[in-house]
């Protein structure tokens, strides 16, 4: 297989990473809430918090990482659970925060910080979804025929993220231009109701764990 055969997977990668970033769910309505409450870079650091997660799943299946992909398949009401308890966390919290004033003085090194945790909370959200790791795999089944070297999963891996990152930038870049024109009262019914939404779905995967318990 030549460089090009590699190279053209790119292709396949970015429209799977699109796939699993595009519908809406909690992670895409807790980017558009902080896209609008604290700006565009907030809202897409978030989101490349997915598309990190999105990127590790696209590993696990690409490399035919089997028994990575077993122990998270074992492990998935645990992860489930996780999730689940995460998103109500996350929708209450949504839910009560207050719009933030601006400081025109806040530290630099806080600002770092605060982009840091929305990385780390929507990967952690990402991974504690194991569907998406189901997801990949049909969607990398739908390619079967082609050769399973390790630059091809590489270049499919990377485009996974790329298509990814693709979404997040254009989500946030389209949302962001209502940033400066949602004031505090409109911002506190767009907490209320993303909250809302992000607690039901933390307590529809609870009640789906809960059945598959029984």
């Amino acid at each position: 297989m030549n460089v090009f055969s590699h190279v053209v997977l790119i292709g396949p990668g970015i429209v799977f990473g699109l796939i699993a970033a595009a519908p809406i769910g909690p992670v895409n309505l807790i980017c558009i809430r902080r896209t609008l409450q604290y700006g565009s870079l907030n809202g897409f650091v978030s989101g490349l918090g997915a598309a990190l997660g999105d990127g590790v799943f696209a590993c696990i299946t690409g490399f035919g990482l089997t028994a990575i992909a077993q122990l998270i398949s074992g492990l998935s009401t645990a992860l489930q659970l996780a999730g689940g308890i995460l998103l109500v966390c996350f929708g209450l919290y949504t839910y009560i925060v207050k719009p933030p004033k601006p400081d025109k003085d806040e530290p630099k090194e806080k600002g770092k910080s605060s982009l840091a945790r929305a990385m780390a909370s929507t990967f952690a959200l990402t991974m504690t979804n194991p569907a998406t790791l189901l997801g990949f795999t049909a969607m990398f089944t739908g390619l079967g025929g082609l050769d399973p070297s390790f630059f091809s999963a590489a270049f499919m891996v990377g485009g996974v993220i790329l298509g990814s990152t693709l979404w997040w930038l254009t989500l946030t870049m389209v949302v962001g231009t209502l940033h400066a024109r949602i004031d505090d009262r409109v911002m506190r019914i767009i907490n209320h109701g993303t909250g809302l939404l992000v607690a039901l779905f933390g307590v529809l995967v609870l009640g789906h764990v809960a059945l598959k318990m029984i």
